[in-house]
């Protein structure tokens, strides 16, 4: 309990919440978190294939753009991710010691730093994106210049995305995951009805193709934006969030003990995915085709991971705020064995049927064989991927990062990049080879991940119980 704890009936919302958390039943309380994020991805998983669809009607190359600018994307967001770590792990933990107002002063101080974070990557990755895809990727010629065109519009969205996911982060360390879940649905479901108008140029609207499909994301996270800073102003008044000067070192330096092995995987995940992405198009316009049409249809079976993830983090930060280390210890596992069941169920759906999934996307039959060995390889293995993010988000909510983080490096760089490079090349196994190294990746990464979550020493929180000063606003 903190010291001079704030007054609950202040906070009554933010109370209730944090007390089904820290006293609920955990199987129950973990799917009333973790359903509204988890129809949120359902979704946006909609989207996602309904935005390749319109895409390879559009032509059918141009399908890649999305899938080839993904890494840069993860790139950028590194400092996104390793910030709302600190993020949820602090404000989850303040909650749940009851300390809701020094909840309130973390709030400001990252929503700051992530606007300023989100506004000078924005312009860097429209600056530098020829070179990138060029110089760093090899995109081959036939898809460039889809792959720019996209990069460009796509660049205002890093900017929105780093403001949409510090509100959703902040929400959800309040315990409150239905309202972003709901309004993400609804920013998705307005992106799916005008993808087609965009893309294609369907009545009035010009056809804008790649162009139209970035549009769209970015249209999207304006609509978030504004219905979450409407939901802080409306139900939770007291929770405010403001740009501040108040940033001091104490601060800085636990965000970073607590962010830079997130940052560290993120840049590293980053790098990684931009050599595995080279790689893949070393392999040729097939192999890089059929690369994208399988992740779209993974994302399909692992749907129920990303949603239960989240619960979990929310979870084990307020419990371990709240003192009851070996109930946060129960909580990753169980979510551990919901997550691995949930996608195991979802790869044995669809393997069946890898063929005709392929050929929704593609007309030419190399790429759909090629996507279908993509998925004959690989969708055995996503189950034990979800073992990993399932430590991933123990990490977040309880803030010790690194075991998980050295996890990443290891499943990326060595099995991902070094591995996929000597199998595919030089022991010329081609695209069968890149393929075999994803799935060895995950088996791996999996089994490792759940041994820390069974026996790390994770179950400590990071939080000092005690007053902070009040930021100063602009």
């Amino acid at each position: 309990m903190a010291d001079n704890p704030d007054d609950d009936s202040e906070y009554r919302t933010i109370s209730r919440y944090r007390d089904r958390i820290v006293e609920g039943p955990i199987l129950r309380t973990l799917i009333w978190l973790g359903i509204p994020p988890m129809l949120n991805q359902l979704v946006t998983i909609a989207y996602n294939v309904a935005d390749a669809y319109w895409l390879s009607s559009y032509s059918e190359l141009s399908i890649v753009a999305p899938r080839q600018t993904r890494p840069i994307l993860m790139l950028f967001q590194a400092l996104l991710n390793a910030l709302n770590a600190a993020n949820l792990s602090m404000v989850s933990q303040y909650i749940g010691s009851k300390s809701f107002k020094e909840a309130t002063y973390e709030a400001s101080r990252f929503m700051t730093v992530a606007v300023a974070s989100g506004l000078s990557l924005c312009m860097l990755l429209f600056s530098l994106r020829r070179y990138i895809f060029t110089t760093i990727l090899s995109t081959p010629e036939e898809m460039l210049n889809y792959v720019l065109d996209y990069s460009a519009v796509i660049s205002i969205d890093v900017f929105l995305n780093y403001i949409v996911l510090t509100y959703t982060t902040l929400l959800q360390a309040l315990g409150d995951t239905r309202r972003p879940a709901f309004i993400n649905i609804v920013a998705v479901t307005v992106n799916i009805i005008l993808d087609p108008f965009l893309v294609l140029g369907i009545g009035p609207f010009p056809r804008l193709g790649v162009i139209g499909a970035a549009a769209t994301d970015v249209m999207g996270k304006i609509i978030s934006i504004s219905a979450m800073a409407y939901i802080f102003m409306k139900n939770y008044p007291e929770f405010k969030i403001r740009l501040t000067r108040n940033i001091d070192i104490e601060w800085i330096r636990l965000v970073m003990r607590i962010g830079l092995p997130i940052l560290a995987t993120g840049s590293m995940n980053g790098f990684a995915f931009l050599l595995q992405l080279r790689i893949i198009n070393m392999l040729g316009v097939i192999a890089s085709a059929a690369y994208a049409i399988g992740f779209i249809i993974m994302d399909i079976a692992d749907a129920a991971l990303w949603g239960l993830t989240g619960a979990t983090a929310v979870m084990v930060g307020q419990n371990l705020g709240a003192e009851k280390e070996g109930r946060a210890r129960e909580i990753a596992l169980k979510s551990a064995l919901v997550v691995f069941l949930g996608v195991y169920v979802g790869a044995i759906i669809l393997y069946p049927i890898r063929w005709t999934l392929a050929d929704v996307f593609a007309d030419d039959v190399d790429i759909i064989n090629e996507a279908a060995l993509f998925l004959q390889m690989v969708l055995p293995s996503i189950a034990f991927f979800g073992l990993f993010q399932v430590a991933l988000s123990v990490g977040r909510g309880s803030g010790h990062t690194l075991i998980p983080t050295l996890i990443g490096v290891f499943r990326l760089w060595i099995l991902r990049v070094l591995l996929g490079y000597i199998l595919a090349f030089s022991m010329g196994m081609g695209s069968f080879g890149a393929w075999l190294s994803l799935a060895i990746s995950n088996f791996i990464g999996g089994i490792l991940s759940l041994a820390w979550i069974k026996y790390g020493r994770w179950t400590k929180a990071v939080i000092k119980r005690k007053r902070i000063a009040k930021p100063t606003s602009f």
